[in-house]
């Protein structure tokens, strides 16, 4: 079965060595936003980027360890992600988020008789 509605895509980008109350913090915004039942989480790792500083990060630099561009991105309802953002600004020291609406398409198999 098919359904669609609007949506909003959150993207918060950091480092992969940020952490969140002793934990990586991309398992802290996943763990959060699955314990909130948002829609969905997925982690993303970036093998390059660069952010305010203007240093690229890459993963062709041995020496950087765990330094890499890393991208969670959540989509719910634009007034469940507004009440997320909220939680995110706590536990993220440096970083961006974007917004932006989205059509979501879910997919779901219909239950055996």
């Amino acid at each position: 079965m098919r359904t669609e509605s609007d949506a909003v895509l959150l993207r918060i980008f950091f480092g992969e060595e940020d952490r969140h109350a002793g934990h990586a913090l991309y398992e802290a915004l996943v763990a959060a936003a699955r314990e909130r039942k948002m829609a969905g989480a997925t982690v993303l790792h970036a093998p390059e980027g660069f952010g305010r500083s203007r240093y690229v990060r890459t993963e062709r630099n041995v020496d950087s360890g765990a330094h890499l561009p890393l991208v969670v991105e959540i989509v719910d309802t634009e007034e469940r992600i507004n009440a997320f953002l909220p939680l995110v600004g706590d536990m993220i020291e440096s970083g961006l988020m974007t917004m932006e609406k989205v059509r979501a398409i879910y997919y779901r198999r219909a239950a055996p008789p």
